[in-house]
């Protein structure tokens, strides 16, 4: 399977240089370039990307406010933004608009392979730098306020609880929590990665959680990582 890529940046040069990196890979193909969010939108809907890698700040529409209005629109294409600004703001503004990755453009040619990767088949990850301060913020006792999104959901998520998860299902959850993926879920479990895929989907729709990332901070939050 193919990975098809949507490079969105306002600078030719960066979208010169991401394209170079990932066009030069078996396995994917950058299928589309736009300059702002809005040709972003519009090329999304066109070529029906996989990954769409979209820059933060950008003219005419920003990639917070496109991220957003992807996820609105249906869009099948998981979202990896990358920026140079390791600002908590973007990371969770990004996380809460639907996006599955956040990268620093500072990271290296095979990070950026990687996370394409990762997203184009299905998972969802953020940049080791910057995990373990989101994390830190959303766990319970942590100084600060929580992002408003998530604060709104904070009684919904209680009311849920861990009940609705079965036994297996918590254990996958704090599994994910450590950065596992379903390969190494299963070798620590013992089981087929099919039936890791299939836990984990049940988890993600019980929560609820868009995707892994947002179930790992549901865990953090919830005392069930660690």
């Amino acid at each position: 399977m193919t990975i098809r890529v949507l490079l969105v940046d306002d600078q030719p040069l960066i979208r010169l240089g991401f394209a170079a990196i990932l066009g030069s890979e078996d396995g994917i193909e950058v299928v589309g370039e736009a300059e702002d969010g809005r040709d972003a939108l519009a090329k999304a809907a066109e070529l029906d990307p996989d990954v769409v890698c979209m820059d933060v700040q950008m003219p005419v529409m920003d990639g917070i406010e496109a991220t957003r209005a992807l996820a609105a629109s249906g869009a099948r294409a998981a979202v990896l933004i990358l920026t140079t600004f390791d600002r908590d703001d973007f990371l969770f503004d990004t996380l809460t608009a639907g996006a599955s990755g956040f990268l620093l453009k500072s990271a290296g040619p095979e990070e950026l392979l990687a996370a394409v990767r990762v997203l184009g088949r299905g998972d969802a990850l953020l940049d080791p730098q910057v995990t373990r301060r989101v994390l830190a913020r959303l766990a319970p006792g942590a100084s600060g306020p929580a992002p408003a999104p998530f604060e709104a959901r904070a009684e919904a998520d209680d009311a849920l609880g861990t009940a609705a998860l079965t036994a297996r299902e918590t254990e996958i959850l704090r599994l994910m929590a450590r950065g596992l993926s379903n390969a190494e879920i299963a070798a620590e479990l013992v089981v087929g990665e099919s039936t890791v895929k299939t836990h984990v989907s049940n988890v993600l729709m019980k929560l609820p959680a868009r995707d892994r990332v947002h179930a790992v901070i549901w865990a953090f939050q919830h005392g069930l990582a660690g």
